[in-house]
């Protein structure tokens, strides 16, 4: 047993004098008291720490920062306390941390084999503890109660600095040794300043002997029995270390369809998807929190309207309801226009039909070019040539294809229902993800790469199923199954603070080190499920984003309702995209391109023209691109980013804040949160809250940013409970026309607390 430290009189009075003298608070009242107590030192800390959390209020935000420098005291003091620390409160032996954790197999052996007692003594010393103090308290109450390390019987023995230390060494340590330590401490500045944060599977298992790295996972599944189970399987390993998922379930035949010709045979998609619910809710991540899990379904897809739209509402057959998974729904140009068609009195009359594709595929014959079955999910519209469409009419047109039809509103009012009670499910603008696509070379004019999105609605990446091509037994009398391996979108993710890191003009020097850092995890990661570690390494795909948005709108004194804040979107995500792709190009120098670059729209410049993209200095990187190549597939995506927002004290993803004052509560605890940065002058800018904001505003905003974002953006609509159908209806149709990719969370003020995937919040 490690001896006890006391928190000495001495720390709890310096924490609050330097904290109040900083933010300008009257700490008289709180000295007094704590001057008063007869209670041990630790106590007064734990006494000033319950009044300044109490203190925290609208018109006093800056209590948030006492109270973290006197929770502060509390962790340096239990650290020295298990390390030994005798005579040191704050950061102690930085090796011995090492050697210690990865004796006690916290930490893996990488940090010990790959660097020096030296380079780390070096690299100890680069430990800045004043950076500390940028924490105000919920951001370091989340970091130390989730991430710091721990041993195994919850003794806390990493402190924040040496968590980003730790980071900054593990997604470096196979780095060329020339310029290994130059590149640790700058991927040590970019964290430690919180002018940006990796995603919480990085944030939480970076140098240590459990857990992966990377955020999200995609899957296509076959329509076989074996396809069904085996991505039961994979996503329950997946599960089990971490990772968000999404999974297309557009391929499976429909309910009543045939199996080997037996008619009727078919129960649809809802058995299996209850099948993916119970796998989500029995394998934990990382024991923390049950699985997280998003399946999508196309609106072509006749099991649309018979139980997906109902899975986790509260009315219907209880048999048929998932409701621990989340849903999405695919939907194509043609079906949004038919939403549109109107009669001479402005009655809604476009007609659906449904198919099961199984049957279409059966029926219609299509086949690509090495005689494999395709199905209407297989193609999209271009914006000159309706490849889907004209497959959908002709569908239509066959009569020996069995359909359900329906009023195209029918199946949206069904949607929003749902999404009122429930948030989901979210849109997937299908088209538009496939016009967008850099990589859709990799197969025919015309179709469909990208199924689906994940969790968070942020990844859209070339996906195809995994099969089973053979079973044999080996000369040793072992089974074996031969599986063709899909591609299983894999995406690793971090974030800019955007209200740090714009006002501090550093972007072209923070994107730089965050792109090595993403790719770097790509290499550094080993995942459970080979076919996703393949297409990790295929498409080395990233997905660089943003949170702070409302914070940095609120420095900059720009009203959310704005032609200014739409105009302001477009400027600083121009940015962004131009420092991410060079960063990545300048990558592909040093270290070679993806697998798929040729023939790319990175190598032919397309995406650069359908961009717009024609100033100097983008023509000149377009060129550069065109010649040296890309070392990542895809490179940017904007997470929800709430957790991890929170950890650098600013306001989640893109979204505008949920109140100026508010409780904050999770299952282990509650306290008061105030806009971060809020005075007299940012005040008039948060003051309008995201369900009183009108959402037309957020929509245009979105897509002036989406139009440089090569994936995709989580971003939720916030209504009233009371919102009329067409006026939500209204919003759908204006995201769908701004050519959004995806939206996300439709976000009612009646609705309960929605638990959101924690993997994608970078």
């Amino acid at each position: 047993m490690a001896t006890q430290i006391q928190i000495d009189l001495y720390y709890v009075l310096e924490a609050i004098y330097q904290a109040t003298e900083k933010y300008n608070i009257d700490s008289e009242e709180i000295i007094r008291k704590i001057r008063a107590l007869n209670e041990s030192d630790a106590e007064s800390n734990q006494q000033a720490l319950l009044y300044a959390l109490n203190q925290i209020a609208m018109d006093q935000p800056n209590w948030t920062f006492v109270a973290a420098r006197l929770y502060l005291n509390e962790l340096y003091t239990k650290a020295a306390s298990n390390r030994g620390n005798l005579r040191s409160l704050k950061y102690g032996d930085f090796y011995a941390l090492i050697k210690t954790l990865t004796d006690k197999g916290i930490y893996s052996t990488n940090l010990l084999d790959n660097y020096s007692k030296d380079e780390i003594a070096l690299l100890g010393k680069e430990i800045n503890p004043e950076r500390d103090h940028l924490f105000n308290y919920i951001g370091l109450f989340l970091l130390a109660d989730r991430y710091l390390a721990k041993d195994h019987d919850g003794n806390l023995y990493e402190l924040p600095q040496e968590r980003f230390m730790v980071i900054a060494m593990t997604l470096m340590q196979k780095e060329e040794t020339t310029h290994r330590i130059k590149l640790v401490k700058e991927a040590y500045w970019a964290l430690s300043n919180l002018y940006m944060t990796v995603a919480t599977p990085t944030l939480s298992n970076a140098g240590k002997s459990f857990g992966q790295l990377s955020s999200c996972f995609i899957d296509t599944v076959d329509d076989s029995l074996d396809g069904i189970y085996l991505n039961n399987w994979d996503i329950a390993r997946l599960s089990k270390d971490g990772g968000g998922i999404g999974i297309y379930f557009g391929k499976v035949r429909a309910l009543g369809s045939d199996i080997k010709k037996f008619k009727g045979n078919s129960s649809g998609v809802v058995p299996w998807i209850r099948l993916i619910n119970d796998t989500a809710v029995s394998v934990d991540q990382l024991g923390q929190r049950q699985g997280a899990v998003a399946v999508y379904l196309d609106i072509f897809h006749k099991d649309i309207m018979n139980g997906f739209l109902d899975l986790k509402t509260n009315n219907g057959d209880e048999r048929r309801k998932a409701y621990d998974i989340f849903t999405g729904v695919s939907i194509p140009d043609l079906f949004m226009k038919k939403l549109q068609e109107v009669d001479a009195d402005g009655r809604s009359i476009g007609e659906w039909h449904t198919f099961c594709p199984h049957q279409v595929k059966q029926v219609m014959g299509w086949k690509d070019v090495l005689g494999n079955p395709l199905g209407l999910e297989d193609f999209y519209d271009e914006k000159d040539q309706l490849y889907f469409t004209e497959k959908y009419e002709e569908a239509v047109r066959s009569p020996l294809l069995p359909r359900k039809t329906y009023r195209a509103m029918d199946i949206m009012a069904r949607i929003m229902v749902a999404q009122l009670e429930t948030g989901t499910p979210y849109m997937f603008y299908r088209d538009e993800v496939n016009r967008q696509n850099p990589n859709k070379h990799l197969l025919a004019e015309g179709r469909t790469a990208i199924y689906c999105s994940n969790l968070c609605t942020e990844i859209t990446q070339n996906m195809s199923a995994t099969t089973i091509i053979n079973e044999y037994e080996d000369a040793d009398g072992n089974i074996v199954i031969v599986r063709k391996p899909g591609d299983f979108v894999v995406c690793n993710l971090s974030s800019i603070n955007l209200a740090k890191a714009i006002p501090a003009n550093v972007l072209d020097r923070l994107i730089p080190i965050q792109v090595r850092m993403l790719d770097n995890v790509i290499d550094l990661n080993t995942i459970s499920v080979g076919q996703a570690q393949r297409t990790n390494k295929k498409f080395r795909a990233i997905g660089l984003g943003t949170f702070g948005w409302h914070h940095l709108l609120a420095l900059k004194k720009i009203y959310w309702e704005s032609e200014e804040a739409v105009t302001f979107a477009d400027k600083i995500y121009e940015e962004i995209a131009y420092h991410t792709i060079r960063a990545s190009m300048e990558l592909a120098k040093e270290k070679g391109s993806y697998d798929g670059f040729k023939g790319s729209e990175w190598e032919t410049g397309v995406y650069f023209e359908r961009k717009k993209y024609y100033s100097d200095r983008w023509i000149r990187l377009k060129a550069e691109v065109g010649g040296l190549g890309i070392r990542n597939g895809w490179l940017m995506a904007i997470a929800p980013n709430s957790s991890t927002a929170k950890i650098g004290e600013s306001t989640d993803g893109i979204d505008p804040i949920y109140s100026v004052e508010y409780a904050e509560e999770k299952k282990n605890f509650k306290f008061k949160v105030t806009a971060p940065d809020l005075d007299h002058q940012t005040y008039e800018y948060y003051r309008r809250s995201r369900h009183k904001l009108d959402q037309v505003w957020s929509i245009r905003q979105n897509a002036a940013r989406q139009r440089h974002i090569d994936q995709a953006i989580s971003f939720n609509l916030y209504v009233r409970h009371t919102v009329k159908a067409k006026d939500l209806l209204y919003l759908h149709l204006e995201a769908w026309r701004q050519g959004l990719k995806t939206t996300y969370y439709v976000r009612s003020t009646s609705q309960a607390e929605i638990e959101e995937c924690e993997a994608c919040h970078s």
